[in-house]
């Protein structure tokens, strides 16, 4: 729904945006969709308010003192939604144009909002509590076991023949470069799915289980959670390595992207471009 807004005014606005500088002038559109215009100036201050809030999740992350704002996960949703909106925000304030310290910053905003499509993916292949904090070992051990009880109980197969048919991948990814590790939990997802769906299979048979759809739907839910908690401990440790160079990829081009905001918001207050366009 959010995304539809600055793809509507896009598309509404594309015979403008289609124009150079100086025909733009006399467009009708022109007093509108500039950046001072009502619409182009709205889409700048809200592309600056979600800019400065992603900025407030590196500290919900820290403080503990935070939590009562909700869980660090939800927190990461937000983020991520706001990550992607700004550039199209941005570009709608700009007129889809980038030149100079507009380029320079859309750029490095352009890639932050890529980028940070990786980390949530890298992120959700890290066991977490309800909280957003990592689980432990112990902790992880300890769930699957209760994901296999859970569903040898539903479905009155033993949990070593379900532990059997849940069982994905072999040998830990700690040798494997950045690209061999994305490649590896890749191929995890896609096997996740295949395990599942063997399951799925296997509680259809004449003569199985014999559960309701809403049973099934609930076992096969358990048994994607046992399969990928179990993929997640093999990657862990390379996981957790890739997360952290992504940390460190992410950051300059975050920096970066902040100051040419900051630089340009300045620039503009004190040229009175706000109020005279």
């Amino acid at each position: 729904m959010l995304f539809s807004i600055p793809a509507g005014i896009t598309l509404i606005g594309l015979p403008y945006y289609m124009l150079g500088h100086a025909a733009r002038l006399r467009s009708p559109l022109h007093p509108v969709l500039r950046p001072s215009g009502p619409v182009g100036l709205a889409f700048g201050v809200a592309a600056f308010a979600m800019f400065l809030f992603l900025w407030l999740y590196p500290l919900r992350k820290r403080a503990r003192w935070l939590a009562w704002t909700g869980a660090v996960g939800r927190w990461l949703d937000v983020h991520i939604v706001c990550g992607l909106m700004v550039p199209l925000a941005a570009a709608v304030h700009a007129g889809w144009r980038f030149e100079g310290l507009i380029g320079l910053g859309y750029l490095s905003m352009a890639v932050v909002s890529a980028s940070g499509v990786v980390g949530r993916y890298l992120y959700t292949h890290i066991p977490r509590r309800r909280n957003g904090l990592e689980m432990t070992r112990d902790e992880i051990a300890a769930e699957r076991r209760g994901l296999v009880t859970e569903i040898a109980a539903a479905t009155r197969i033993e949990p070593h023949v379900i532990e059997r048919a849940l069982a994905s991948g072999s040998g830990d990814l700690q040798g494997l470069g950045p690209l061999a590790t994305v490649r590896a939990l890749i191929a995890d997802d896609l096997e996740r799915r295949r395990v599942v769906r063997a399951l799925e299979r296997r509680l259809r048979v004449p003569g199985g289980p014999g559960l309701e759809r809403g049973a099934a739907r609930r076992v096969l839910a358990l048994a994607r959670r046992e399969v990928r908690l179990g993929q997640q401990v093999r990657a862990l440790e390379a996981t957790r390595r890739l997360f952290a160079w992504w940390h460190v990829a992410h950051r300059p081009f975050a920096i970066t992207a902040l100051l040419a905001v900051l630089l340009h918001v300045a620039v503009a207050l004190a040229l009175g471009a706000v109020g005279a366009g």
